[in-house]
């Protein structure tokens, strides 16, 4: 009977993002992890290995290629209103115990996640850029697994979308290393970056380390690309009002203007017995967001739950720029030169050249893709 790890080592390709060691030993740089992976023997992810002295990395297929809206990376200051061509693969170099999609990250670490395998659909990197270009996405997301070790594939499809006019973006646990995100500046433009917590046993525990996802939030910003950070809040774990306070003076110490979201948990996988986020909770996070120099806080997961930090306003007169009700956007006032309306302020972000063009829904007229 043919294994996933047998499929999957079927489909990979040899890599890039790698140097040849003594004795057939391969360094990988795809992430910080920068295994030292020996003849015959896999990564701490589980899908790039070592074959006669050669990384062979992820190719050629997708476990998921679905269009929809870019607030659901979520990305809220790049390309808002546009539509996002998403794809995953298989595989994670974390094994984070609150894992929303823990099936196909999870793949070849848990026994539990085997029947991912039935996802897999093999396709060329033009096929998924054709897609997106049928489709009208403005932007190609790798997100689903952690897209970092996979960057080769991605670079590929990013290649091919790019051509198509779309924009090219990573939703990412931020594990990087220099060498990947120099290796995918040439098409990345965005980076979403889940910052889980503030504590290095937290990371530890969930297979990383905090000082990488730091480092790489500010390098990505250094690089120009556009940054946003996502935290989870999850109850008694990362919810108290001093690790909220040093995540959001962090994010501003890189940026004021980074957009910081903060959404709600919900029991999943390994925490199905942790309760939910509360409104209440999420509401007091984005308050200390604001308080430790955010100028852009979002409160996610709850729609039409947390009033104002669902919508974007201007930092500097507070006119309500963008109205949204979860991903939906029912506004949007930002002008074609990216500025506020009433007061002419700059708006920092990646914005659409044709504002007039985006397609408002409102929540009796959901989007269809």
């Amino acid at each position: 009977m043919r294994t996933l790890s047998d499929h999957l080592d079927s489909l990979a390709r040899t890599g890039t993002l790698y140097e040849k060691l003594e004795d057939d030993a391969v360094r990988c740089y795809a992430c910080a992890h920068r295994c030292l992976i020996r003849e015959g023997r896999r990564g701490v992810c589980k899908v790039r290995f070592n074959q006669e002295g050669a990384l062979k990395v992820p190719w050629g297929y997708v476990s998921s290629l679905q269009v929809d809206p870019i607030e659901k990376k979520p990305f809220y200051h790049f390309m808002a209103g546009e539509d996002a061509l998403t794809f995953g693969m298989l595989g994670c170099n974390f094994h984070c115990s609150y894992c929303q999609n823990w099936l196909t990250s999870q793949a070849m670490r848990d026994p539990a996640s085997d029947r991912a395998g039935s996802y897999i659909r093999e396709v060329t990197s033009r096929e998924v850029a054709r897609r997106g270009a049928r489709e009208g996405a403005a932007v190609v997301a790798s997100s689903y697994n952690e897209p970092l070790i996979t960057s080769e594939w991605a670079h590929e499809i990013f290649s091919h979308a790019v051509e198509a006019g779309m924009k090219p973006v990573y939703v990412s646990n931020g594990h990087a290393t220099p060498e990947v995100l120099e290796y995918l500046a040439p098409y990345l433009q965005g980076f979403k970056v889940d910052l889980k917590s503030m504590q290095e046993e937290h990371y530890r525990d969930s297979g990383g380390k905090l000082e990488h996802v730091l480092d790489s939030i500010q390098l990505a910003h250094e690089m120009g690309m556009w940054v946003e950070v996502v935290t989870l809040v999850v109850p008694d774990y990362n919810d108290t009002t001093e690790e909220l306070m040093d995540i959001a003076r962090f994010v501003a110490s890189v940026s004021p203007d980074i957009p910081w979201h903060v959404t709600a948990f919900y029991p999943t996988y390994k925490m199905a017995r942790t309760p939910r986020t509360s409104v209440d909770l999420l509401q007091k996070a984005a308050e200390i967001g604001q308080e430790g120099g955010v100028r852009y806080v979002y409160a996610g997961n709850r729609p039409g739950q947390v009033s104002e930090y669902e919508h974007t306003y201007c930092h500097n007169c507070r006119e309500k720029l963008i109205d949204r009700y979860g991903y939906i956007i029912r506004d949007y006032m930002i002008t074609a030169e990216s500025t506020c309306p009433k007061c002419g302020t700059k708006i920092p972000g990646v914005w659409t050249e044709e504002p007039q063009a985006i397609n408002l829904r409102g929540p009796g007229r959901p989007r269809i893709v």
